[in-house]
């Protein structure tokens, strides 16, 4: 995907669909970095049954994998899941990025209709990115959670 500086940072920065397993590892070791040592979330609960069943993305801050997510279509529904980056580029534009790429590449295959279930601290960060929340709160993985939707 088109490579972008991040907002008030030099960094380079540049999301690529994962093709390899080395990517793939990659992407497994952003997430439980986040998910699992920061998050508390259980390991079987973070890499699950649909990891073969999505599209994985890498984030890169000058070549250097920094944030991951995964896309996958449901009833033809694009859902977009496990979006993360690292403590140290955090709120300078990496997750805004992951989410552009992700959108991008949903666009490119005729999916309009995104759906996520965001953690509600985060809720926010979606809102600016066009989401609109869904449901009432829910637990997942401990943590409190709602579906958000966009249309892009």
């Amino acid at each position: 995907m088109k490579p972008s500086n991040l907002e008030r940072n030099n960094d380079f920065v540049e999301i690529k669909r994962v093709e390899t397993e080395q990517e793939l590892e990659k992407a497994y070791s952003i997430r439980k970095q986040v998910f699992v040592e920061e998050q508390k979330v259980p390991l079987e609960e973070e890499i699950d049954e649909y990891e073969n069943d999505s599209i994985h993305f890498l984030l890169y801050a000058d070549g250097i994998p920094a944030g991951a997510g995964r896309f996958r279509v449901l009833n033809g529904i694009g859902k977009v899941e496990r979006i993360c980056v690292l403590s140290s580029l955090r709120k300078k534009g990496s997750g805004k990025a992951i989410m552009a790429g992700i959108e991008t590449y949903a666009k490119e295959q005729g999916i309009t209709d995104l759906k996520l279930n965001a953690q509600t601290q985060a809720i926010p960060f979606y809102e600016k990115l066009g989401y609109r929340v869904a449901s009432e709160e829910f637990m997942d993985a401990g943590i409190p959670h709602r579906t958000m939707v966009k249309t892009v």
